[in-house]
Parts: C-alpha cells; structure tokens; sequence
C-alpha cells in the first residue's frame, strides 16, 4: 500500500491498519486471515472481512465503517445475487453460509455482515426482490435474529419465509452433510413467518402439562389476535385449537376479545 502511495493514516481510515499500543507503529489489521472481499451492487471492492486459520479470538475481524463503506447498508455476495433469476433472496448469517450455498448452486445467498438486519440493508433488498427466505443459525441468537429479521423485512413490504434445517446448526453444515438437492427440497417448503413464530411459542411450553397449554394459549392467542387477515386468524386459531385439544370456536373467541 505504501508503494501504490498510500499513507498510514490513510490505512488507518480505511481500517487497512491497526496502530500498536506498545509501540504506536502500523500493523496489518488482517494479519494471517482467509479474506472475503465486500463489493457493492455495482462492483467496487468497498471492505474485507478477515477469517482466522486456527482457534485464535476473535475468530473473524470486519472493516468498520469507513467515508466508503457502511456496515448496515451492504450485503455480503448481493452483487451477485441480485441477478439470479429467483425470484427470492436466502439470508444467511455469514461469510461461509454464502459461499457454501453458492457453491451449491444457490446464488441467490447473501449475507447480513455481521451485524442484525437493518431497516438500510432492507430497503437494499427491496430494490431487487420482494421475497426473502431466512436461514439463519439455529442456536439461540440466531432465533432471535430470525425475529428482529422478520419484523424489519416485513415492515418494509418483503414477503418473508423462513427455512429451518434439521440436525444442523447453519447452512454450511447441513450442504456439507445433506448434499446441494437435499436443501434444494426443504428450499421448495420453508415455513410462512406466522407459523414460525407460532413454533416458537410452543417450543417455550411443555404442553403435557395444564398450567402449560394456557400460557401457550394466552401468548399465541396474543400473537394471533394482530394478524390482518380473517383467514389467517382462523386457520391458526384451528392450529392453536388442535394443539392443546380445545374447540377452534373457543379459540377464535379469546383471539376476537385480545382484538
């Protein structure tokens, strides 16, 4: 970078470089690290994320944001993604995630960065596609992703599904051990964002037990009770109902009182 006549303080504004607390020197802020590049919708290499060879922390770095570059308003691979002819985006959690499922076939994958969905990055899709599906990680943080996700995407009028992958923590995983055609038929069926938030309402509840299927009732009923459309009320109402074995009238009567 020196030679193409950059300065150090250049380096530093770009997060090319970091600058030493014992010595105040410059040093390679991406040092030893499997780099992605981040490019923008029309091409330009605008950032780099930086992955560790071995068990060292943390284990990936990110450029912060630079007078070029905004975390919140890119999307890792969507340069490329944008063109696929589907008519839907994948979200993913991260860098690998995209890469395997590219390499799969699955171009149509990008990547939040990083950092939870902003209403920026949502916007972004919007200008080339009205569907999204979700596939995030399934531990804990990444059902909470999978919620703020679904909020944001859907406040800004994209259609959103989400994809939930058996026996695997993230997409990577489940191509490396299911193979490109096995996620291909669980990419044909993902779950409607309502019936994902019902799961996960359940999955809160043993609903062997009494106390427990009113609790559920209560928090679904809630949940239910905002929907728009009668339709969907009805139809989750009888999923409620067949859930804790209750009649789909008694159901749509607590759901129309919580209205």
């Amino acid at each position: 970078m020196h030679a193409a006549g950059y300065t150090d303080e250049e380096l530093y504004v770009a997060f090319l470089c970091g600058k030493s607390k014992k010595t105040g020197k410059p040093y390679d802020y991406f040092r030893n690290r499997v780099i992605f590049p981040i490019i923008d919708t029309a091409g330009n290499v605008v950032a780099f994320g930086g992955r560790v060879m071995d068990d060292s922390k943390p284990k990936y770095l990110n450029t912060n944001d630079t007078p070029v570059f905004k975390k919140g308003r890119n999307l890792f691979a969507l340069n490329f993604a944008k063109n696929h002819c589907a008519g839907e985006l994948i979200i993913c959690e991260g860098y690998m995630d995209v890469i395997a499922l590219h390499q799969a076939g699955f171009d149509n994958a990008v990547a939040s960065l990083g950092t939870s969905l902003t209403v920026e990055q949502a916007k972004l899709i919007g200008r080339f596609k009205e569907e999204v599906v979700i596939c995030y990680d399934s531990d804990e943080a990444g059902q909470k992703a999978t919620a703020r996700a679904m909020d944001i995407l859907g406040g800004n009028g994209i259609a959103v599904r989400v994809l939930k992958l058996p026996k695997s923590k993230d997409p990577d995983e489940y191509i490396k051990n299911n193979g490109a055609e096995s996620f291909e038929k669980l990419l044909e069926k993902p779950q409607a964002g309502s019936e994902y938030r019902l799961d996960a309402i359940k999955n809160k509840f043993d609903l062997a037990l009494d106390e427990d299927k009113v609790a559920y009732m209560k928090e679904a009923i809630v949940y239910v009770a905002g929907m728009g459309s009668e339709v969907e009320r009805e139809i989750y109402a009888r999923n409620i109902a067949e859930d804790v074995n209750v009649s789909p009238k008694a159901v749509l009567a607590e759901i129309e009182k919580a209205r």
